[in-house]
């Protein structure tokens, strides 16, 4: 019942989306990818986020990055990276600079967030979403969402988090930091980029995604179709 409860919410979300003008409308429009779509016809957008902190309700975006992937292909053509500029008012990125290196002035010179969130919703549009530990991109991107448009960003999700840790037997508990973005990839022989860039950490979930898609090809007796991703 919590999946169909699931459909029923994301349809409700894409009715009152597809009264919107602009990218949102024609996302809504498009609909959500078929669940059984198999991996190799899977179009997604593998999207990374830089904020103030990881609270949506309280935190604010200030970079997106991503990179489609298409079947088992990363399509750079596709790749882009935004700045978004703080509501009036912010009180700036504070300590949070530290990690990410987005300055005040830095953000300052991005778009507005309703024009980074139509960026998104035309790259996203037809394709599932996919995050290292998704709930924080779909968590800001949602908020976004409401602001402008009263309704949630429906979206179907893969996970790469929640991957690498089915990549563990039920009955055991990954180490500590065994599930972040770097240790999963240092699982698959990946290289090490430099962290805390959006478009850097999207292409990097997009490599993982597609080591974590041979590897579970390779253990299945079946084809592997969305539904068994997310």
């Amino acid at each position: 019942m919590a999946w169909f409860g699931k459909e029923r919410g994301r349809t409700k979300s894409l009715d009152r989306l597809s009264t919107q003008p602009g990218a949102l409308g024609v996302y809504a429009a498009a609909g959500l990818p078929d669940p059984h779509t198999p991996a190799g016809d899977l179009r997604l957008l593998a999207i990374d986020i830089e904020t103030t902190g990881l609270d949506p309700d309280r935190d604010i975006l200030l970079s997106i990055g991503f990179v489609p992937v298409d079947g088992y292909a990363i399509t750079l053509a596709g790749a882009r990276s935004v700045r978004v500029r703080p509501p009036a008012g912010h009180a700036g990125v504070g300590a949070s600079a530290t990690i990410h290196g987005l300055t005040d002035d830095a953000v300052e010179a991005g778009i507005p967030a309703s024009e980074a969130l139509d960026v998104v919703a035309e790259a996203l549009t037809g394709r599932v979403l996919l995050a290292h530990h998704a709930p924080i991109e779909v968590g800001f991107l949602s908020r976004l969402c409401r602001e402008v448009s009263g309704a949630e960003l429906p979206c179907r999700v893969v996970d790469t988090m929640e991957l690498a840790r089915r990549a563990y037997p039920p009955h055991i508990d990954p180490p500590p930091g065994a599930l972040r973005l770097w240790a999963a990839r240092e699982r698959h022989g990946l290289p090490v980029y430099a962290a805390h860039d959006a478009l850097l950490d999207a292409l990097a979930c997009a490599e993982l995604y597609l080591a974590q898609l041979a590897e579970i090809e390779a253990r299945s007796d079946r084809p592997i179709t969305v539904d068994r991703l997310t």
